[in-house]
């Protein structure tokens, strides 16, 4: 099976063109190397698969339909993976326009180049932001999703809405993953688990956001990519589920967590919450595990535990 997986060498990228090469499928990745964070993180993460006979890379922009246009005409492609986002939730609130433009137009230009190309399965990775300060928890698919308190939120929300409209026109089977604060070896420099290993390491204070009460569910990489998994493998017609862990770490114990493993206690630089931030993400995986056999593995401790061996070898690196 020929797979293409938009943003392809970020965090999550990355794992799961590993993961469909692992099984034996030909995987095309595209990445506009976006300079969100340094492009030899993004190198380093595709550096191992470059070598795969069966994995080609092309730098290219989604919103780019002329260098798209090739790609698809000259590779048969089965399932399309769109991965590639303008992402995080603050720099959203001081960029709308661009993220509007990559996320809701790039979207836009991808599944045209679908359509054109006759290629009518997708994943589509959407967000737990989507569900904004919901104040019901856990959250679940069927509640109401109009309330985002964030550019970046937003346009996760309507890539959701623009792939229903190709899906009820074209006949497209599509299934939207809202993922859950994911973390694990790769995960991206600006998010807090990276982040704050990092600083703790070095001795260096920690921005620390509120009075310590603000919840996630944080999601171990290799259940994020079983979890795309079992969606690719249940495609058709029109869904959206959950993947999360179902469990909840406020922020005191991601920290106490953390500190356990670096070995080094943390200097805390106490400041008010952020514009933007909601104040609990609690994944209902209820969906996923009935109609997909969605079943996460990891837990918390065992998941930064395998982060933390990850940071100290490469850290020198970065």
């Amino acid at each position: 099976m020929n797979i293409l997986v938009t943003g392809a060498a970020g965090f999550i990228g990355s794992h799961v063109c590993e993961y469909y090469l692992g099984l034996g499928n030909s995987v095309v990745g595209i990445d506009n190397l976006d300079d969100f964070y340094p492009e030899r993180i993004k190198l380093s993460n595709i550096s191992g698969i470059k070598k795969n006979s069966r994995f080609q890379f092309h730098k290219i922009d989604i919103r780019d339909r002329v260098s798209l246009g090739p790609v698809f005409s000259s590779n048969e492609i089965d399932v399309v993976i769109h991965l590639a986002a303008k992402a995080g939730v603050r720099p959203s609130i001081d960029n709308i326009t661009e993220y509007y433009d990559v996320n809701v137009n790039g979207t836009v230009s991808l599944l045209e180049e679908m359509k054109h190309n006759n290629v009518k399965k997708m994943i589509f990775a959407s967000s737990s932001s989507v569900y904004g300060n919901n104040k019901k928890v856990p959250f679940s698919e069927s509640d109401s999703v109009d309330n985002p308190i964030s550019p970046y939120a937003s346009t996760k929300k309507s890539g959701e809405l623009l792939c229903h409209v190709y899906y009820h026109l074209y006949g497209f089977d599509i299934t939207c993953l809202r993922f859950f604060t994911v973390y694990g070896p790769r995960q991206r420099p600006d998010l807090a688990i990276h982040k704050f290993s990092k600083l703790i390491d070095e001795g260096k204070p920690i921005q620390f956001f509120g009075d310590g009460s603000t919840a996630r569910d944080y999601t171990y990489i290799a259940d994020i990519v079983n979890g795309i998994g079992c969606a690719f493998n249940n495609l058709k017609g029109y869904n959206i589920y959950n993947l999360g862990e179902s469990r909840v770490i406020n922020l005191d114990k991601l920290v106490k967590t953390i500190e356990n493993f670096i070995g080094k206690k943390a200097i805390l630089d106490h400041l008010p919450l952020q514009p933007g931030d909601v104040k609990i993400t609690y994944a209902d995986i209820s969906k996923a595990r009935t109609e997909i056999g969605y079943s996460p593995k990891y837990t918390f401790e065992a998941g930064v535990n395998e982060f933390v061996l990850w940071y100290f070898q490469v850290k020198d690196k970065h």
